[in-house]
């Protein structure tokens, strides 16, 4: 079943691709170089972004999960199973960019700092959810076990939000909430993250239009085998 229609997709893809233009040339002409940390700090204009976009994606799986287990209605599984597939990658380009960043302003790419380490934590758990879901043969009884592991997964999500508050690590704390940026750069940030947002939205559209084009090819599959078996008995 198709979730959304064409419409939707080219709308979501003309909107990713005006944002992304825009807030590549507010981050490379536009905003000035941040006087203490120099040029590695525009990864920072990308590296909040995709990092509120992987929270986005695993409670869109959060909530797909809980319709699908009250539901039992496929749709929710396949929506629930392509987004922690996209929080995965975004997850992923967390921890690349943080990393990034941290080899010239810490001396060092990892550091077992709480924020890093429950994020690393997080990407584990979703990994493992992809895992769950490839190692059960029967298609309801993955779907059953990984709407559970999505649900309980979803508990990091605050763990990693919260770190720098509960531990008082050496992670920058969030600096959009405390006043710390200049117009400019708060307003190169916003754009970044409608960006990368919409992104996102165009990702999970088309991956879910994909599996659902999957599920009924193997719904014919299966039809046309029943049929050679009726047909040779």
């Amino acid at each position: 079943m198709r979730i959304l229609g064409s419409k939707v997709s080219y709308g979501l893809l003309g909107l990713t691709a005006v944002a992304v233009l825009v807030s590549l040339v507010m981050i490379f002409i536009v905003v000035p170089t941040e006087a203490t940390m120099g040029i590695i700090q525009r990864i920072f204009y990308y590296h909040v972004p995709v990092a509120w976009v992987a929270f986005l994606a695993f409670f869109v799986v959060l909530i797909a999960s809980i319709l699908y287990l009250w539901k039992r209605k496929r749709k929710w599984d396949v929506i629930a199973s392509a987004s922690a597939e996209l929080g995965v990658i975004f997850t992923s380009l967390v921890l690349i960019t943080g990393s990034i960043w941290a080899k010239p302003i810490w001396g060092v790419w990892w550091t077992w700092d709480a924020r890093l380490t429950t994020s690393l934590v997080l990407w584990l758990i979703y990994v493992a959810y992809l895992m769950v879901r490839a190692s059960i043969g029967e298609e309801e009884k993955a779907a059953r076990f990984a709407a559970v592991v999505g649900i309980i997964g979803f508990v990091d999500v605050p763990i990693v939000a919260l770190a720098i508050q509960l531990w008082g690590t050496q992670h920058p704390g969030a600096v959009i909430f405390e006043g710390g940026l200049a117009p400019v750069m708060l307003a190169t940030l916003l754009i970044s993250l409608l960006a990368v947002t919409s992104l996102y939205a165009l990702l999970l559209v088309q991956r879910v239009s994909l599996r659902n084009d999957e599920l009924r090819l193997d719904d014919i599959k299966r039809r046309i085998e029943m049929i050679r078996e009726e047909g040779n008995g």
